[in-house]
């Protein structure tokens, strides 16, 4: 192809990604008219056509696909390329999107950017805290934050921090409901779940590990709501320390008979992972969390 144009492939990869004109175009920086006619112009080029329109968004034809992963591997390829001619640390710029579940990126880190934004001020972040798993080779997200090691893909993960969880309840709901003394009273009372077909990871699945027969009867996709719930007096549920103790309305439940503990990992991607930028977010990560101590994570006292 001698008219090739890098920010042609560029463009094809961000649909190819998104399934979307509309997204992949934000994705991108550009409006959707210049997108499409990035496109066109790359299959002009290869005098192949590499997208079908349907009603969901747009998908890759069989000529689309035997395309994404050379693509993929020139994108790694600039990318390595630009991270060794800009290896110097001192004045970081570019953009870092940080993936995280909701929980940990509301409560934990996004108290913390002033800091990371004052120490790197030229550096735009991206957080992004959903209860989803976060693909980096899809460039979903740089740095991503996840519950379990990742047994598949090209990545780097090592554990961030081990976190404890226990059962909580607000104060009015214990007071009006039968008391607590041992497991089994647990079984008498109402419960807080995830809805299991949108549970993103089973490292979410607590509830066995307190009682096999608990069923809960409420069920919600999310931490935040979750929490929110069992201070709006809907029940019991799991909860991180960290998380519960912000509460004042919350109280731990057979404190010293359960206790459930889980781990973050750090996961960047072999392309990105030595790029200054990314580095700085990770040690910054990494610092904040071991700044806290094992009582923030471990335990619900402050």
């Amino acid at each position: 192809m001698s008219n090739f144009d890098w920010n042609n492939l560029q463009s094809f990869l961000a649909m190819a990604r998104a399934g979307r004109l509309t997204v992949a175009a934000r994705r991108m920086g550009v409006d959707h008219s210049t997108l499409s006619r990035r496109i066109s112009a790359l299959e002009d080029a290869m005098h192949v056509k590499l997208f079908e329109r349907r009603p969901e968004g747009f998908a890759l034809t069989p000529e689309g696909e035997a395309l994404l992963g050379d693509a993929e591997e020139i994108e790694s390829l600039t990318v390595r390329m630009g991270a060794r001619l800009h290896a110097d640390t001192s004045k970081l710029t570019g953009n870092v999107r940080m993936g995280t579940p909701e929980g940990f990126g509301t409560y934990f880190l996004a108290p913390q950017l002033a800091h990371l934004s004052h120490k790197h001020p030229d550096l735009n972040i991206e957080l992004v805290a959903n209860p989803r798993s976060f693909s980096l080779s899809k460039r979903e997200a740089d740095i991503a934050i996840s519950m379990a090691r990742p047994n598949q893909g090209r990545v780097y993960a090592r554990k961030l921090i081990d976190f404890g969880l226990g059962v909580y309840a607000s104060r009015n709901y214990l007071a009006s409901h039968a008391p607590i003394t041992t497991r089994q009273d647990l079984l008498a009372h109402g419960w807080i779940g995830y809805v299991e077909d949108l549970m993103w990871t089973s490292e979410l699945d607590y509830l066995p590990m307190v009682d096999r027969n608990i069923q809960p009867k409420l069920h919600i996709s999310n931490v935040i709501s979750q929490l929110t719930a069992i201070e709006g007096g809907a029940g019991l549920g799991v909860l991180p320390h960290f998380m519960a103790r912000q509460s004042p309305v919350l109280t731990r439940v057979l404190p010293t008979e359960i206790h459930l503990t889980r781990a973050y990992w750090l996961i960047t991607h072999p392309d990105t992972h030595n790029l200054a930028r990314i580095r700085a977010c990770c040690d910054f990560l990494t610092e904040q969390a071991f700044a806290r101590g094992s009582d923030y994570w471990m335990s619900e006292l402050a």
